[in-house]
């Protein structure tokens, strides 16, 4: 029987911030602000979070132009605002939850029967955003951006491990978004029918800091 497997998701994004398809260049200005665009400063410390947008999925695929693999339906994460500098610049944040509800997971990989779990482990990760919007995730120093996926299948339960170097994404004013498209994560252990390598995508939206919806600048 051929029989796949799934993959990884990761992580992280895991990550964290902001939004604009294209962000808003404000001199003087924090590059993270709430109330719009140029508006007030994010203070250090306050913990941002956001969950998928509304009617998108988060997707791990056995390859960038596939759709064999994993697709989640709810998904959330939690960062803490490190630096926040005067615009233009590059805030800084700490990525300290990444979530996957498995309940909302499904699997069309032949031989899958469901997903018991998803997780993003070694955090916390740093989470850079630029005034640009260019987002960057990486793991603290020595470690490694890492999922480990656990699937329901014909022939027992399998547990998947992922792992990447760093994630890029991009933030987004229109809808005070995060994005990640088919970022690569490559098998470290797993069963024959994990996949050799995983890619993620995902949009998370609103970003926002007590409620308020983050913009980049």
């Amino acid at each position: 029987m051929r029989t796949r497997s799934l993959l990884a998701l990761a992580g992280t994004a895991t990550a964290l911030a902001l939004a604009v398809a294209a962000p808003a260049s404000a001199d003087g200005g924090a590059v993270l602000t709430t109330g719009g665009a140029g508006g007030t400063a994010v203070a250090t410390g306050d913990t941002l979070t956001a969950p998928l947008a509304s009617g998108t999925s988060a997707t791990l695929y056995s390859s960038a132009t596939g759709t064999s693999g994993v697709t989640c339906t709810s998904s959330q994460f939690t960062a803490t605002v490190t630096d926040n500098p005067t615009a233009p610049g590059t805030a800084t944040e700490s990525v300290t939850g990444h979530t996957f509800d498995s309940s909302s997971c499904t699997s069309n990989v032949t031989g899958v029967l469901g997903v018991s779990s998803i997780t993003v482990d070694n955090l916390p990760y740093r989470a850079t955003v630029a005034s640009d919007g260019t987002l960057t995730v990486s793991p603290a120093s020595g470690s490694t951006i890492q999922t480990t996926v656990k699937l329901r299948t014909l022939l027992g339960s399998i547990t998947c491990v992922y792992q990447a170097a760093s994630l890029t994404g991009k933030a987004g004013n229109a809808d005070n978004s995060i994005s990640f498209t088919n970022q690569q994560f490559t098998k470290t252990s797993g069963s024959s029918l994990c996949f050799a390598n995983g890619y993620f995508t995902a949009r998370y939206a609103p970003v926002t800091d007590g409620g308020a919806p983050v913009y980049v600048n």
